[in-house]
């Protein structure tokens, strides 16, 4: 009888392995098919910004306009040195990229760079992970329930407490210290919020922000942050409705380790941070609109309306 018995385990045990296999490498085929397709599409909005601009300049050129009363015709003027031509290709460009809701895929990667992975680990050994964002002078924003436990303490249990917080700057996990948090005591909160710090000179991009953001419906937004803690990777989505809770509904990709990221508007600054999803739908975020009160505690902010004076 044991016999049996054993090769019953063995043959559990083997299934199992090739299980955890396939789907590890199912994971990795994903993530890379996914990278090749970002980069396919930013050759191809490149490609149709490109072809649609030159269009409308040969339209224009085309065109001809009246002179005096003779009835005769002549082209417009064109410097022989092109300039004014790459000056209608750049402006019908910055018209279409504005119009179609789309954002500069260089500035997009300047951005990428501001963002960094958040490791937690509580008192019971675990692992949590999430994304904050670089204001500068070695400060970050981030949510609260990822460097402040929220969970409710439950009768005859320790409770839950965040003993270790790190940021991953150059392949490099740094401790960072809480310097400042908003009053949420449940996640999806409008004071789910926390500015944390990192000691040492850090080299990133500060970001610049909007306070003043008017998340308008249907208004097209790009989200970046620490998807399935697998890097920062962008997602684009469009805006829902206002709730009464100060939260925004976006339609966008919140799948674990976004909290805490990045929302940027049609000029590059954020405006907003992740921090939940609609339970059981990856495809519907809650957005934290960034206000004043975040950064009372964050020297030398870099803030929109300053740079537009």
């Amino acid at each position: 009888m044991q016999l049996p018995v054993r090769r019953l385990i063995l043959y559990a045990a083997l299934t199992l392995s090739l299980s955890t296999l396939a789907f590890s490498l199912g994971s990795w085929t994903a993530q890379q098919r996914m990278a090749l397709q970002l980069a396919e599409n930013d050759v191809r909005i490149d490609a149709l910004q490109d072809d649609v601009a030159r269009s409308i300049l040969r339209r224009r050129e085309d065109a001809v306009v009246p002179s005096g009363t003779d009835g005769h015709r002549q082209p417009d003027v064109v410097s022989a040195d092109g300039s004014a031509h790459s000056a209608i290709v750049d402006e019908v460009k910055r018209q279409l990229q504005a119009e179609m809701g789309l954002l500069p895929v260089q500035l997009l990667r300047e951005r990428r760079e501001s963002f960094v992975e958040l490791n937690a680990v509580d008192n019971f050994g675990k692992t949590s992970y999430g994304t904050a964002g670089y204001l500068g002078n070695g400060y970050f924003i981030t949510v609260k329930h990822g460097v402040i436990a929220l969970d409710d303490t439950q009768e005859g249990r320790e409770a839950r407490r965040i003993v270790s917080v790190t940021v991953r700057y150059r392949n490099r996990d740094l401790p960072v210290q809480i310097i400042d948090s908003g009053d949420a005591n449940v996640e999806v909160h409008k004071g789910d919020w926390a500015i944390v710090r990192a000691r040492g000179e850090i080299t990133l991009p500060p970001l610049t922000v909007d306070t003043s953001y008017g998340f308008d419906f249907a208004e097209p937004i790009f989200r970046l942050g620490n998807d399935y803690s697998k890097g920062i990777i962008l997602s684009t989505g469009y805006v829902g409705q206002h709730m009464t809770n100060g939260l925004v509904t976006c339609l966008t990709d919140g799948h674990p380790g976004v909290s805490g990221g990045g929302v940027l508007g049609q000029s590059g600054e954020l405006v907003g941070i992740p921090i939940g999803r609609m339970q059981g739908d990856y495809r519907f975020s809650f957005i934290l609109p960034v206000r004043d009160e975040m950064f009372r505690k964050v020297p030398g902010l870099r803030v929109a309306s300053d740079e537009a004076d």
